[in-house]
């Protein structure tokens, strides 16, 4: 007895291991996208109509909120504190001179930022970065 032949169906693209390095991408952009720290609190810098691109520091970031609050390299520090760690870090770098970034608040007043720059200058500190967001005009 012979039984019939049934046709063959063919076989589709597999597309599992397709999903599966897409899935594994995007794991990785997600994790490789959050390495840096967020900033102890928020600070909105001034505006800039003209100014120099500059890349992103990597160390020596120093913020200054609204209300006279410091961090440094997302650490958050009274002014004295602030000056003791730039006296210590420009001690260690003595070969290379030391530039520091300052990120200030729109709304700080010209006071705060003025004595922070005269701590930073009485610690030592010769180069001195203001960090500003440009203007499209």
């Amino acid at each position: 007895m012979r039984f019939p032949e049934f046709p063959r169906r063919e076989q589709g693209e597999n597309v599992i291991p397709l999903i599966n390095i897409v899935f594994l991408l995007l794991v990785f952009f997600m994790l490789a996208g959050t390495l840096s720290a967020p900033d102890p609190f928020d600070v909105e810098p001034p505006e800039s109509l003209e100014g120099v691109e500059t890349a992103q520091p990597e160390e020596g970031v120093i913020l200054l909120a609204a209300d006279g609050r410091l961090a440094l390299d997302g650490v958050e520090l009274q002014l004295e504190q602030l000056t003791r760690r730039v006296e210590a870090w420009l001690a260690e770098e003595s070969t290379e001179p030391v530039a520091v970034t300052v990120k200030a608040d729109a709304d700080v007043p010209a006071h705060r930022l003025l004595d922070l720059m005269d701590a930073l200058r009485d610690a030592g500190l010769q180069r001195l970065t203001l960090l500003s967001t440009a203007v499209d005009s």
